[in-house]
């Protein structure tokens, strides 16, 4: 793998991140010790050196095997952890607010076996602590080199917005990094949260990029798999109809879907770096071999016409030719842009 810089940071990543919420077995299903370091050698030896995990991920049990695996050369890779999620049934063991930040960074170190975190994730929006006292907080914890950079997921675009702006006119430190659902059957953040991100030059690590397993095209084949067959990714038949036709240009290129699927995220954005996580060796290795496929100017456009979303109001509204004509009297086409 090749590398490339972490939004407005220095910080250098792969261009694949490994997704380590399967490290661990307490949820009932993902990979064992063993297991686990097996994915994480494969994944280190193709030169990856990004790793995702979170304070709630199999009950720690992730952060745990991460931090066993990187203390060999801890340097070397750049660990992402995230604070929200509860550790217990307590108030105050969950959510943004400043004592449960400090709490989780702190056992997160512990379970991490390491005296710094690369990269800080605020895991998802709690819409109770201020902006303010958010990104204070996380500014203290750079400031005292607990935390080296932080990233926000799963948090409206305009919540987003309003910290970083905060945090850019106080001097704190503001958020180079967003993480989303983003895959072909997931196409929403297309309205507000891609462009914001490119607007404030933030690096998106989408999650669910291959749709929970949608796209890999094995429950068109009635396999089984961590979807339940209530599943509303699997009760929807428009995601089937994409699924298929990611399949269709999989045989075509004899590649497999996956690799389809993240080849298209790849091309459509300069800004993503997928996150792909594993539950057996082989499956980092196929994931990591999108980077290597050329989707051609119809691949993409089919895979974009099938999996279409509709970008709702102002954006479609504003995009409309007639909208267009009267704020640029007819002569938008002569402007460059």
């Amino acid at each position: 793998m090749n590398y490339r810089l972490f939004g407005n940071s220095g910080l250098r990543v792969s261009e694949i991140c490994l997704g380590t919420m399967g490290f661990g077995t307490e949820w009932g299903w993902g990979a064992d010790y063993d297991t686990s370091k097996k994915i994480f050698d494969e994944y280190a030896q193709a030169g990856g050196n990004f790793l995702d995990t979170a304070n709630r991920y199999t009950d720690g049990t992730s952060e745990k095997y991460v931090g066993d695996f990187i203390k060999y050369d801890r340097d070397h890779f750049v660990v992402a952890t995230k604070y929200t999620l509860y550790d217990k049934h307590d108030l105050n063991y969950c959510g943004n607010h400043r004592k449960n930040m400090f709490r989780s960074v702190n056992e997160s170190l512990k379970r991490l076996q390491t005296e710094y975190i690369d990269l800080l994730w605020l895991h998802a929006w709690d819409f109770t602590t201020p902006v303010d006292e958010i990104m204070r907080g996380l500014d203290d914890l750079v400031r005292m080199g607990k935390v080296h950079y932080i990233g926000i997921s799963d948090t409206p675009a305009w919540i987003v917005a309003q910290a970083n702006t905060i945090a850019q006119l106080r001097g704190w430190t503001a958020f180079v990094g967003l993480q989303i659902e983003y895959s072909l059957i997931q196409r929403t953040a297309e309205r507000d949260l891609l462009p914001m991100a490119k607007a404030f030059g933030m690096t998106v690590t989408p999650w669910g990029a291959l749709g929970g397993g949608v796209l890999s095209g094995k429950y068109l084949k009635q396999e089984k798999g961590r979807l339940k067959e209530s599943s509303p990714r699997l009760q929807n038949p428009r995601n089937a109809e994409i699924a298929s036709v990611v399949v269709d240009i999989s045989m075509q290129h004899n590649v497999k879907p996956i690799q389809i699927a993240l080849a298209w995220i790849l091309k459509k954005h300069d800004n993503i770096i997928p996150i792909v996580g594993a539950s057996k060796p082989g499956q980092v290795t196929d994931s990591i071999r999108s980077l290597d496929i050329e989707l051609s100017e119809n691949d993409i456009a089919r895979l974009d016409e099938c999996s279409k979303t509709d970008l709702g109001f102002p954006h479609e509204f504003l995009n409309a030719s007639t909208t267009q004509d009267v704020m640029f009297g007819t002569m938008q086409n002569l402007l460059k842009r």
